[in-house]
């Protein structure tokens, strides 16, 4: 068996993870709170090769043969925030998440702040999912209160009345978190959310995403590059073992 052709084809498929997640990054680089997906390459060690001495026999326990192995995180660095002077575009300063209704009945949590209003005043995100209040219930505006007022704790005020405030979560490990479709993230399993108290919240921004487009694009000429060299090393060997082979008839 060619190890060197089995290394190559693991770090081939390593890259297309790497190429998939930056092809992610860049496709959304442009939403509001998006956090940059990274990638990770370790060594795990899948076996022994055994080496011989002269006589052709083993002659120790072998040499560990080492694959790559990728692995994906989310980069929680914070965006910069950009004025919009829409009433009901909200940008978190610091830490936290707003807290939504999954299609499922599940509560999920994004920082991409560009709420709409359904036709019964109820808020949403842009994928029409439920904006929550900090007591856990759908946020519903006053039909004929006039244009919202969010304060920096998140209060949210029509007139001289107070509709609700918004529910802003933060996790003790980000890390943990489980990425979902359109910014939104899932808490794993025992991992509870914390209310914060007095978020700090501007009305009238949108924070951005943390991906650079340039560094993504680096990225995949990177790839392109180490994927050509391995896609070699492949044929390479196999020509060499095709030449072994011709010459043992």
């Amino acid at each position: 068996m060619n190890i060197g052709i089995y290394q190559s084809a693991a770090s081939m498929s390593a890259l297309e993870r790497w190429q998939d997640t930056v092809t992610q990054n860049i496709s959304s680089s442009q939403m509001p709170g998006y956090r940059k997906r990274t990638t990770a390459f370790m060594a795990t060690e899948a076996g022994q090769i055994q080496t011989a001495s002269g006589s052709g026999q083993s002659a120790d326990g072998g040499q560990g043969t080492l694959f790559p192995k990728a692995a994906n995180a989310v980069n929680f660095l914070p965006g910069e925030s950009q004025a919009t002077g829409r009433d009901l575009d909200v940008a978190i300063q610091g830490e936290g998440f707003f807290e939504i209704q999954g299609a499922d009945g599940q509560k999920e949590y994004t920082r991409d702040g560009e709420f709409q209003v359904r036709p019964d005043n109820t808020l949403t995100t842009t994928n029409g999912q439920e904006v929550l209040s900090s007591s856990g219930s759908p946020i519903q505006l006053l039909p004929s209160g006039g244009p919202p007022l969010i304060s920096a704790d998140g209060n949210i005020t029509q007139g001289a009345t107070v509709v609700a405030k918004l529910g802003v979560q933060k996790f003790a490990d980000n890390s943990a978190l489980i990425p979902g479709p359109s910014g939104t993230y899932l808490p794993s399993a025992g991992q509870a959310p914390t209310p914060i108290e007095r978020p700090e919240l501007l009305q009238g921004y949108l924070e951005g995403s943390n991906v650079s487009p340039m560094h993504e694009m680096v990225d995949l000429i990177t790839i392109s590059r180490a994927y050509e060299s391995n896609q070699k090393m492949i044929t390479t060997e196999d020509q060499e073992m095709q030449k072994t082979l011709d010459a043992l008839g």
